[in-house]
């Protein structure tokens, strides 16, 4: 028979929090890369010595801003990972490593409170499960948020000033160059291809037929992408910057909080420098190509057998295309077997130049709310496929490999300083670790948002890319249109249903020439 002092010592041990940590670097810089390092080791430390704590993961977003969740990887994964049941209790150095932008730092938390998951930010001493979220992140955040602002404000009256005496040259290099301390350096490998893009176009051949050459080739862009895109074609051929010149300032970034990337539509002034860098055609290639691109535009005046339209109208009772009809010089368009008696469908019959303009306005509403309409359903699929793929150990894994080699860079850099290591086996070694860090962030980028498998996933992340790349006019553009409207059904003569890429589709309305309407 046990003793009252045998059962007390056989209590029960209380089930361990299992705790994540969560880190953050807001550049790619060598130190801040240091930094990343640094905090990874820290917390693995922590939790050995808090035996109450069951260590689950490090997640760590580096060189990304934390003004928006939307670029950072790990800390969506962290949310997914706390949905799933499979986190208590998240540990963050500082508010400001968690989120900048108060807004999403109180979505976030809510959500969490939800879940059941604490969080404890260490610089401030704050904790969730002892506090109301609402009464200790608005005033801290706000803090954080304004600190992120006024980073962006100096940082826009620099470049600013840098474009106005013409020392500005850009912060991320185009395809076919390098920065090197500052300066574009050709980069021969990449700028035989956009010679290429060049000399293929001058041939006669589309910018879609040149994407889907590059493509079968097997030839990739940067940072992992795989596929050529008919904006991308589009985007090299209209640089100026491989003819040596730069305008500056085309897109530019919102004065507030989340802070977003748009065109220059005359909000501020842009800088045109001749000869700002080294160039990849010459200037009589460029130009022969821009005046290729002109006369490629569709125009009234010309007559072709094919138009935008053809077999791209659908009648939604007998599913027949619509023909072409001129009429009094007004161009036509109506269901062919209604026309030729065949089928007993409605009468519907549009004007050509009020489905482009129907399509004008229709692709800028979408443009107007890319993030939230493709961005949301390309995050829906992505981690749709994220359960499906098994990726997620092989993410932690690439995790901590990155971890190590950033370790023992900072090992081999203090090794450096202290003149232990001289100069040129530093510079062997570095590289051969920076190499595989760089090999191993490609491979991590593709795991988590990279598909080939989701056919419509593919088509909205083309979409997407698309409609981040084009600057939409005025004038109707034929190429956007076929890159972008799969085909339309004509509801009615008021109404037409675009089927974009994606399996998207949007309805809009016709509207006749000089009645006023709103976007």
């Amino acid at each position: 028979m046990k003793t009252i002092t045998e059962i007390t010592r056989q209590k029960p041990t209380p089930p361990q929090i299992r705790l994540a940590a969560y880190c953050r670097v807001s550049s790619d810089s060598s130190d801040q890369l240091h930094s990343f390092a640094a905090q990874i080791k820290y917390y693995s430390e922590y939790c050995k010595r808090h035996p109450e704590y069951k260590f689950v993961d490090i997640y760590a977003d580096e060189g990304i801003t934390g003004t928006s969740m939307e670029k950072r990887d790990d800390f969506r994964r962290m949310l997914r990972d706390c949905k799933k049941g499979l986190i208590d209790r998240i540990i963050v150095k500082s508010m400001s490593r968690f989120a900048r932008n108060t807004e999403e730092m109180l979505t976030a938390l809510r959500a969490l409170e939800q879940m059941e998951v604490s969080v404890y930010f260490e610089e401030q001493g704050l904790d969730t499960e002892s506090m109301n979220s609402e009464m200790f992140a608005t005033f801290p955040g706000m803090v954080a948020q304004q600190e992120s602002v006024s980073i962006s404000q100096n940082m826009r009256w620099s470049y600013k000033k840098r474009m106005e005496s013409g020392e500005f040259n850009c912060c991320a290099p185009a395809y076919g160059f390098d920065l090197i301390n500052g300066k574009l350096v050709i980069n021969e490998t990449e700028a035989a291809v956009i010679r290429r893009i060049f000399n293929l176009y001058l041939e006669g051949i589309g910018m879609q037929g040149i994407a889907n050459i590059l493509n079968d080739e097997g030839i990739c862009r940067r940072y992992g992408r795989k596929k050529w895109y008919h904006t991308t074609i589009s985007y090299v051929l209209n640089n100026e910057r491989y003819k040596g010149d730069a305008l500056l300032q085309k897109q530019i970034t919102t004065q507030t909080l989340p802070f977003k990337k748009q065109f220059n539509h005359g909000e501020r002034p842009m800088y045109y420098v001749e000869n700002s860098n080294p160039a990849i055609v010459s200037r009589e290639t460029y130009d022969a190509v821009q005046a290729l691109i002109k006369s490629r535009q569709p125009s009234c005046k010309r007559k072709a057998k094919n138009y935008p339209l053809t077999r791209m109208l659908l009648c939604p009772d007998c599913g027949h295309t619509f023909r072409r009809q001129v009429v009094n010089g007004t161009a036509y368009w109506l269901c062919a077997a209604k026309a030729t008696n065949k089928t007993d469908c409605a009468w519907r019959r549009v004007k050509e130049d009020e489905v482009y303009a129907a399509f004008n306005l229709m692709i800028r509403k979408v443009q107007a709310n890319r993030e939230y309409l493709l961005g949301t359903l390309i995050r829906q699929f992505e981690e749709l496929q994220y359960r499906t793929t098994g990726s997620q150990q092989r993410i932690k894994e690439i995790d901590r490999e990155i971890a190590d080699l950033t370790a023992q860079n900072l090992v081999l850099s203090r090794l450096h300083g202290k003149r232990v290591l001289n100069a040129a086996d530093y510079t062997a070694q570095s590289d051969v670790l920076e190499n595989k860090i760089t090999e191993l962030r490609i491979e991590r980028r593709t795991k988590i948002t990279d598909s080939d498998e989701n056919e419509m996933l593919d088509e909205l992340k083309m979409l997407n890319d698309i409609l981040k790349e084009v600057e939409i006019g005025i004038d109707f553009d034929a190429e956007l249109f076929e890159q972008t409207v799969d085909n339309i059904t004509v509801e009615s003569n008021e109404l037409l249903t675009f089927h974009l890429a994606g399996g998207i589709s949007l309805p809009e309305k016709i509207r006749e020439k000089g009645r006023c309407y709103q976007a």
